[in-house]
Parts: C-alpha cells; structure tokens; sequence
C-alpha cells in the first residue's frame, strides 16, 4: 500500500488535521505523553511549509470519567511547539468556522474534543461519515487534510475516514512511521530469526497474532496473562482466577482448544516462562519455579528472573524483535523484572525492533530506557494489533483511497 505523505503536500493554504492526543486525565488534569511530542514533529513540518493548520483530536469517550475539552491539550502541545496554540470550544458550529477563516498562514488552531461532535460516532462507512454534517460544515473551509492519527486508524469515524473522502488526504509523519513499522513484520525480510515477545491481558491478541504471523515468526517468547494461560495448557497449575478480578477463568473457556492446538502444532516455536513472580506476606517480590507449583494459590504479577535469563540469549540471536504486550504489572517497580529486563536486552542489540501493544511503550520512559535504542516504539495499541494480524485499518484504507 502507498500512501501519499507531507512530501507529495503543496506548500501553503490551510490544512485539516487528525492528530491522536488522547491521553490519562489524573484529577482533572490532563497527562502529558510521547503522543504530544510525535504529533508536534508532524504541526511544526506543515507550519514550516507556510500553512495555517487547524488541529483536531478527541479525548475519551461519551460516558467516561477522561471524556473532557481539549482546552488544556492545546496548552501542551503548545509547550512541545514552542509557540501559541488557539483553541475554540467548538468543532464544526459558527465559532468554529469563525476561528478557521480568521487563521493566517503558520498559526495554529485546536478545535474542541471531536467525540463531543454529532456525526463523528459511531462507525460506519467513509460514504457516510463524509455525508455527515460535521464533514459537510469542515471540508470546504480546506484544501487538504493530514491524518496522523495512526492510534486511531481501526476506528472508521468521520474524522479519521470522512475527509479523505471529499479532500486530498495525506498521512503524517506518525501515521506515515507507523503504518510502516508496525506492517513490517509481514511486508520486510530479514536476514536471520525473527522473534515475538506477547505478553498482555488478552490471550485472544496473542492467538490472533500467532495465527496470523506463524509463517512469519520463528519464536514466540510468552509473559502476562496470555502466558499463563499458555501454562495452563501446558498442563501447569497457573493461569486460573484466584481472586475477583476474573482475568483467566472466562478466558480460558473461550480460548483453552486454540490454545491447546497452537502448543500441539507449534510447540517448538513457543518459549514459556519457567518461573514466575508474586507479592510475599511482607509485600516483597518473590519467585517460584513454573515446575515446583503444586497449586496456584496467589496472583502472579510479573515473569521470573530465570526466565528473563531464559529469553535474553534468544532475542540476542534474532535478526529482528517485535513487542506486543507487557510480560508483568511493570507499573510495579516490583514486578517490572521481565518488561524492562527484556526491553534492556533489545535496546542492547542490534536487531530491527518494534515496541508497541496499549502501554507497554510506557515502560520504556518509566525505567530510564532510551527510545533511540530502538528502531520504533509505537504510540498504537488497538491499530497495533490489527497491523500485526493483518485486519484492515479504515483510516488507512480510506486514506489510499483519497481523491489526489
């Protein structure tokens, strides 16, 4: 797939663009993350090539306690471009068209959350979301529109699908970076093994993953619940509930035959852990052999020590390493052992490397690890996992597509 970027761009005239700067809201105040920083790289290029750009992104969703305006996201972003940022508490209405036809060339405006908007959910087809008035009020305002909002590129709403459909539609430098790291375990060769680390909470991503790529990927490394389930198929006395949280026992109804099957046909391309950490009576990290347990009678929240070792020489002879999931409860300084002991390890190679999968990205910023020692680390997690298993993602779909 090609996709045209700011390179194919003319210069000037004013631009829409889709960014993702959703992000934790602690408090009321809104968490500034890595996705500000990326985004900023892609609004700086187009004010330097002499356009007024107008920003939009959402925050949350209808209902949650993060579903908040964009007010102080313009501040942040702001802070990372190293100029003003106007905001307009509106998005498609009166006073949004007034703050966008009174934008000049190299100014910068965000307009309000767009899930606040009718006509950006649900999802449906670009035809639709473009007919919607909120597309119909926006796009003549425009002569272009940049989507770099890779992280929301599996949702099929009106601003990530229905501009492109009535504009020039271009990826950003996120989007752009994304879309070909993320697909680069299917669509790249590479001169030596090519190793998986799946850790998560949900073990139908991994199966999902592993079916997908089997014929791409020659180890899989497996940590997180996902792992444990994999050892209960195993036949270990792990990966069942003991608790209320209900992470394994609902699962391993759903998924425990694909399971079994994947240990059955693949059992040699699969590495599990061999021990495994948990919280003692003195609330100190403790560690158990995988084969010692008799029953499992606590939680275990993070891959053991020997298993790190386990893992270490195998990514340390792989040609290319791609990350999906954590491997422990890393937020943990406890139980942060196996994450960041494996991301230590990538970042020590040479290897090609992907990091990406909801937050375990995050790790890589908490423990003091350098982002540059990898060859991506993604801001993605739903589009990260349909990249890998090969599920379409109708942002970039609908940006191929786009009118030229």
């Amino acid at each position: 797939m090609t996709l045209k970027t700011l390179d194919d761009l003319p210069p000037g005239g004013r631009v829409l663009v889709r960014l993702d700067l959703n992000s934790p809201v602690e408090d009321g105040i809104v968490q500034d993350n890595r996705r500000f920083v990326r985004h900023a790289e892609t609004v700086r290029e187009l004010l330097e090539g002499d356009h007024a750009v107008v920003c939009m992104a959402h925050q949350g969703r209808p209902g949650s306690d993060d579903f908040v305006s964009l007010r102080q996201h313009a501040d942040i972003l702001a802070a990372h471009l190293d100029r003003d940022i106007a905001f307009v508490p509106d998005t498609a209405g009166e006073a949004a068209v007034a703050a966008i036809e009174a934008l000049d060339a190299g100014e910068v405006l965000l307009l309000e959350n767009v899930r606040m908007c009718e006509g950006e959910l649900p999802e449906e087809a670009p035809a639709v979301k473009a007919d919607t008035a909120f597309v119909r009020a926006l796009a003549p305002l425009f002569e272009a529109y940049v989507n770099d909002a890779y992280s929301v590129a599996h949702r099929s709403h009106a601003s990530t699908v229905g501009f492109q459909y009535v504009l020039p539609g271009y990826a950003g430098r996120v989007m752009a970076a994304e879309y070909e790291y993320n697909t680069a375990v299917a669509s790249r060769e590479f001169d030596g093994p090519v190793t998986m680390v799946v850790g998560g909470t949900k073990a139908s991503d991994v199966i999902d993953v592993m079916d997908e790529l089997g014929d791409r990927v020659d180890r899989f490394l497996l940590g997180g619940i996902a792992g444990e389930l994999f050892l209960r198929a195993a036949g270990y006395p792990v990966g069942m509930d003991v608790d209320d949280a209900g992470l394994f026992d609902e699962q391993w109804e759903r998924n425990a035959g694909t399971i079994r099957g994947l240990i059955d046909e693949r059992g040699e391309e699969i590495t599990l852990a061999v021990d495994l950490a948990f919280e003692d009576d003195d609330g100190e990290r403790a560690e158990v052999a995988v084969a010692a347990l008799e029953e499992k009678t606590c939680s275990f929240l993070d891959v053991g020590s020997e298993t790190v070792a386990t893992y270490d020489p195998v990514i340390r002879d792989s040609a290319a390493v791609f990350v999906k999931g954590a491997l422990g409860v890393f937020e943990d300084e406890r139980f942060s052992v196996g994450t960041v002991g494996v991301l230590a390890t990538i970042a020590e190679t040479d290897c090609f490397s992907v990091v990406g999968g909801g937050d375990t990205s995050r790790a890589i910023e908490m423990y003091g690890l350098d982002e540059s020692d990898f060859s991506h680390v993604s801001v993605a997690g739903g589009a990260y996992i349909r990249a890998l298993t090969g599920d379409p993602l109708p942002a970039v779909e609908a940006l191929e597509a786009a009118d030229p």
